[in-house]
């Protein structure tokens, strides 16, 4: 922008500085037609984008079945490193998944690691159910898993559910270490 001009003008004898002005059509800004143009062309990308954007619940429950398989796999890895007995208790009907350790003499204690200290499932995820050969499928009270230094004690299917109904599947394989996520509730053939 350009500094407004100075003319000098006369006035009694003395000249006097005094700005010009400047037409109104060179004045800069928008009119009212551009804005309306510009918020109409936002509202329609909006429209074509929000639709297309990942369901977020979605994404919490997918997040949340990668934990716990994580979670299994991290606990199989801890028991043949440091050689203690580990205990996940799941508690279907809850998004409650608790791990311990157990020591030679049977009691349980919170393990000191820290990938221990936070929650393993994200809010307003819960397990459905939980499927073992030994138990069935069992849809409430608790589950008690041992991962001792062959891993699992048998093979566990876990059914989390989100809060949209969206549901994704676990399953821990014994004595192998091997885990799998997978979208939906999958049938265990045990």
């Amino acid at each position: 922008m350009h500094p407004p001009q100075l003319v000098m003008m006369r006035q009694n004898g003395l000249r006097l500085p005094t700005p010009t002005h400047r037409p109104l059509a060179s004045a800069h800004g928008f009119t009212l037609i551009e804005l309306v143009v510009v918020l109409t062309l936002l509202a329609l990308v909006t429209l074509l984008v929000v639709p297309r954007l990942p369901d977020s619940q979605g994404t919490t429950l997918k997040s949340s079945a990668r934990t716990l398989a994580s979670t299994l796999r991290y606990l199989q890895d801890q028991v043949a490193t440091t050689r203690q007995l580990y205990r996940i208790r799941l508690t279907p009907g809850t998004g409650e998944i608790r791990v311990t350790v157990v020591s030679s003499g049977g009691t349980e204690s919170q393990p000191s690691d820290p990938f221990f200290s936070g929650p393993i499932l994200r809010e307003g995820i819960t397990i459905a159910d939980v499927q073992t050969p030994r138990l069935g499928t069992v849809t409430s009270g608790e589950v008690t898993m041992d991962i001792g230094p062959a891993g699992l004690a048998e093979v566990a299917t876990i059914h989390l559910r989100g809060g949209n109904g969206g549901q994704m599947t676990v399953v821990a394989l014994s004595y192998g270490g091997r885990v799998t996520v997978g979208e939906g509730y999958l049938e265990a053939n045990l």
